[in-house]
């Protein structure tokens, strides 16, 4: 039996074949991984055009108060996540991150206030066990629908908005995280602006029997590009953003993982909605004293690239071991390798000289601030 014959298939599978994308599985699915103009020239196209990618493999969930109140799905949705829900306004997105009891993380997500229920997006390989959390969790309070009928695609690069335009004039009036109801090629169109590539840029989750015909009006524009998990990858590595099951998971904490930002200070101590949520007791102790590792962006020497599992010692012989590279790869933009890993504290300040090992060799490599490439989000 050909293995890719149990995979699932998005909605946007024969536009991809169409389109000559070369096709992997990933997360359960068979993905477009590149198409005919190859990972550096999708990479660099989005950093100066537009960029479509098909993301219909991630989950889309609502969440429904059953009292018919949203605020009570903020308050249930404030049980999972270290983030401030019942503030987010209506019409604005924020990102979030499952927590376990040992403050680890379960996934990162976004959550969308719609007004009358919130739009929660999680990664494809948890969003099954993301679902069945929540049912478990906020189930009583909530009404949970798990959206199999809907595609949802990435639009991003600096003519995003130009492009958007042509469908919907109002985009650019959107700033960055905001979430709106829109007809695009009369299709019933959720849009927010936001992405995971550093770029402007926009989400479209889009009725699944009407997504080819939008991302063919999408594509019909000379400045758009469809473009695959390669770029996608290099892409989200340059801006410093965590992939999970690489950079952040179970055994890693949103301190550790330097995501402190995704934790507003009304959850934190002393705050008017401080812990509640699983793990408060050691991520409440680490955003006050800090965590023994930290996520750190590193540059290596050179133009070999340091790969996810990699050592990090402080000696060119490996004896001293502080961490360990979580990503690592070619950054087009960059021109030159980059990475990410876990060091331990005496190691994060930018600057530290450190060695990856690399096929039997310790090579040189810099801790370094984080993005590698200035995002441009429209604020």
């Amino acid at each position: 039996m050909d293995g890719t014959s149990e995979l699932k298939k998005t909605p946007l599978h024969a536009l991809n074949l169409s389109l000559g994308a070369r096709m992997v599985p990933f997360a359960g699915y068979e993905m477009p991984v590149q198409y005919a103009a190859g990972v550096m020239k999708e990479h660099l196209h989005t950093r100066t055009a537009a960029g479509l990618f098909d993301v219909s493999h991630m989950g889309q969930v609502t969440v429904r108060a059953r009292s018919g109140d949203n605020a009570d799905a903020a308050r249930a949705l404030e049980t999972l996540v270290p983030v401030d829900i019942v503030g987010l306004g209506e019409g604005r997105q924020r990102y979030a991150l499952f927590t376990n009891d040992e403050g680890g993380i379960l996934d990162d997500l976004m959550i969308a206030n719609r007004g009358d229920h919130f739009y929660v997006v999680v990664n494809a390989a948890c969003k099954d066990a993301d679902f069945a959390h929540m049912q478990a969790k906020i189930g009583e309070a909530c009404e949970l629908t798990l959206h199999d009928d809907r595609a949802l695609v990435a639009l991003q690069g600096p003519h995003a908005e130009a492009v958007l335009a042509e469908l919907w004039a109002d985009v650019s009036s959107m700033r960055f995280m905001d979430v709106r109801a829109c007809d695009l090629h009369d299709a019933d169109c959720i849009v927010s602006r936001s992405g995971y590539t550093g770029e402007d840029g926009f989400e479209i989750s889009i009725p699944a029997d009407l997504a080819e015909s939008v991302c063919r009006r999408l594509l019909d524009h000379p400045d758009v590009l469809p473009i695959g998990l390669g770029a996608r990858d290099s892409l989200r590595l340059e801006a410093g953003l965590c992939l999970y099951g690489n950079d952040i998971d179970t055994g890693t904490t949103p301190v550790e993982a330097g995501l402190e930002w995704a934790m507003q200070k009304v959850r934190r101590k002393g705050g008017e909605r401080e812990g509640g949520f699983p793990g408060a007791s050691v991520i409440l102790d680490q955003l006050e004293n800090g965590a023994g590792r930290r996520r750190v962006g590193l540059k290596p020497e050179g133009r070999a690239p340091v790969r996810a599992g990699a050592v990090l010692a402080t000696d060119p012989e490996g004896a001293d071991v502080v961490g360990t590279v979580t990503s690592g790869g070619f950054g087009p933009n960059v021109d030159g390798p980059v990475a990410m890993g876990y060091v331990t504290k005496s190691a994060i300040a930018p600057g530290t000289q450190l060695y990856a090992g690399v096929r039997g060799k310790f090579l040189p490599v810099t801790v370094s601030a984080m993005p590698f490439v200035k995002n441009t989000f429209k604020r």
